[in-house]
């Protein structure tokens, strides 16, 4: 037997999501109004196999509940269905723990494409998000300071103030050895010859 529940506080999309669920042989889909009530349901029932959640629900949000809502049904999975498209909300229902992201202005035949790739273990985004998502990504690894550590963050910053190795080494109250080996480090990550190299970068990227 296969469950669906849908967490909405909107009962025309329960209506059609339902419908839907129905047609790709779900046997028993749930509706909740809200994420207080979802949880409610699973702890008084079965597991559902697909969780169909908005954002945008009255008291805690919808990705906030994506852990709770996995750590009481594990084997879920979850499908984030939000009138919100903007690559950055996919972004980050991806990184709540959801495997999906919908948006409610998508085509019915678009809702069962990804229902059944969560239904194969895979993660869904509308090619125009994924594409998007990808860009992003491409640009943050392009980024020469995403890769740094807090540490040589730090030790960059203050070279870019004209500060000696010592002098860094005293201010962040780490041996004289440590300083230079994050100096070191930081010349090969940023591809940039001697602490004059390091100075400058630090400065054209305002670190």
């Amino acid at each position: 037997m296969k469950r669906a529940l849908v967490i909405d506080d909107h009962p025309i999309t329960h209506l059609g999501a339902s419908r839907l669920l129905r047609e790709l042989g779900y046997d028993e889909v749930g509706q909740a109004m809200s994420g207080e009530a979802a949880l409610a349901q699973l702890q008084d029932g079965p597991a559902p196999d697909l969780i169909v959640l908005d954002i945008s629900l009255p008291g805690a949000g919808g990705l906030d509940l994506v852990a709770p809502l996995r750590a009481q049904a594990a084997g879920a999975r979850v499908l984030i269905f939000s009138m919100n498209d903007q690559t950055a909300f996919a972004a980050r229902a991806l990184q709540a723990g959801a495997q999906g992201f919908l948006s409610k202005n998508a085509p019915p035949s678009e809702f069962r494409d990804a229902v059944r790739t969560l239904e194969a273990g895979e993660f869904y985004l509308a090619p125009k998000q994924a594409m998007a998502l990808a860009t992003l990504r491409a640009g943050a690894a392009a980024d020469p300071l995403a890769a740094l550590s807090d540490r040589e963050r730090q030790v960059l910053a203050l070279i870019g103030q004209g500060a000696s190795l010592q002098a860094i080494a005293d201010a962040l109250q780490v041996s004289y050895k440590t300083a230079a080996n994050t100096s070191s480090a930081l010349k090969k990550k940023l591809g940039v010859d001697g602490i004059n190299g390091l100075m400058k970068f630090a400065l054209d990227s305002g670190i």
